[in-house]
């Protein structure tokens, strides 16, 4: 069966006047459930909130425009944090953390979710658990369930309940407030990754910036590396594969540019283009560069390990580099002196390889 590869745009899967929920569907995007990858985008106008929810998946959640505030109760303590976010911010989300979202500004604030649905009730899918709402899960007990629960008279439970006729995400009105966002609140759930210090930096080539459990210990509890890169205009990111079995899930957030895939046997399993609000899968062990165009290219993506280790196939750091020259010549069938010259390209760069001059 051949792989299907191809880079996809989401569906939406709710819009109202507060904004809207997209997501990657398995049946447009079949890597997702191959690689029990979810993925999804949350849209948010002025004044627009998204209702607490719980998912069965843990994700990581990074903001891609605008600025507001996102509401986070883990399950060991009932004390809310409430964290101011911003365009740039990761935010790991483990199993059994009850989130809210709200933009306070003008500017649309967006929100991308990866995670992993291996524990999730569809593959490649996040099942998402409003807790009020026309959906929330209350609306589905008796009222004399709800009434025990809550300590509530039989009226007050059920005016509680069903007061709220909006599902996912509202849009509320400006004389009702909202918790103020802490600075405190961020420490250990939040890194921005376009003020983190860099992990790798070439000068015209790129630079990427690493999620891993030193900088952001709770995506040990995700299971998830991730990781932002920049690649400016017209540079190369050097082909490379995932040596630790895991799956890359990648998000075009900004510019544009070529992807190569190469699979088992030698094969090319995708040569496309790549552009912002892209989403596309690499599958275990399998080969991909990169190139930008003219504007550069930004890519955030998740690794289904959370201290994710790569192989390079170019550059300073190749496994090339290794490889003794007698075996690399054979293995090429090659002249001692084409395999000296193999050797001596590229020694200096890292991954990334700024245009020709």
């Amino acid at each position: 069966m051949e792989l299907d590869l191809s880079p996809k745009n989401p569906r939406t899967a709710y819009s109202g006047d507060g904004g809207s929920y997209l997501s990657w569907s398995p049946d447009d995007l079949p890597m997702l459930r191959a690689g029990n990858i979810g993925a999804a985008k949350l849209e948010l106008a002025e004044r627009g909130l998204a209702l607490p929810t719980y998912s069965d998946s843990a994700k990581v959640a990074y903001v891609l425009q605008g600025s507001g505030t996102c509401g986070i109760s883990l399950p060991e303590t009932p004390k809310e944090k409430v964290l101011p976010i911003k365009e740039g911010d990761a935010i790991a989300l483990p199993f059994g953390v009850v989130t809210w979202w709200f933009n306070p500004t003008s500017t649309q604030l967006i929100i991308l979710f990866l995670g992993d649905t291996s524990k999730g009730h569809l593959a490649g899918e996040f099942t998402n658990f409003q807790i009020t709402g026309a959906q929330g899960i209350f609306t589905g007990f008796s009222t004399e369930f709800v009434v025990r629960a809550w300590g509530l008279s039989t009226d007050d439970a059920e005016k509680l309940v069903n007061s709220q006729k909006g599902s996912i995400i509202v849009k509320i009105s400006d004389n009702q407030s909202i918790p103020q966002p802490s600075e405190a609140d961020r420490k250990g759930l939040v890194l921005n990754c376009l003020e983190a210090p860099l992990d790798v930096d070439i000068k015209g080539g790129g630079c990427v910036v690493v999620l891993n459990t030193k900088n952001l210990p709770l995506v040990g509890e995700v299971g998830l590396g991730a990781d932002l890169v920049r690649i400016y205009g017209h540079s190369m990111c050097s082909p490379g594969f995932s040596c630790d079995s895991a799956y890359q899930v990648t998000y075009v957030v900004r510019g544009s540019g070529r992807v190569e895939v190469v699979g088992i046997d030698g094969k090319r399993v995708l040569e496309t283009r790549i552009e912002a609000g892209y989403l596309f899968i690499v599958p275990r062990f399998f080969v991909v560069s990169k190139i930008a165009d003219d504007q550069g290219m930004e890519w955030f993506s998740i690794i289904s390990t959370p201290n994710p280790i790569f192989t390079h196939l170019a550059g300073r750091t190749s496994v090339w580099k290794a490889i003794s020259p007698e075996v690399l010549q054979a293995s090429f069938n090659t002249s001692p002196e084409m395999e000296q010259l193999f050797r001596s390209k590229r020694s200096s760069e890292e991954i990334f390889f700024a245009p020709p001059n």
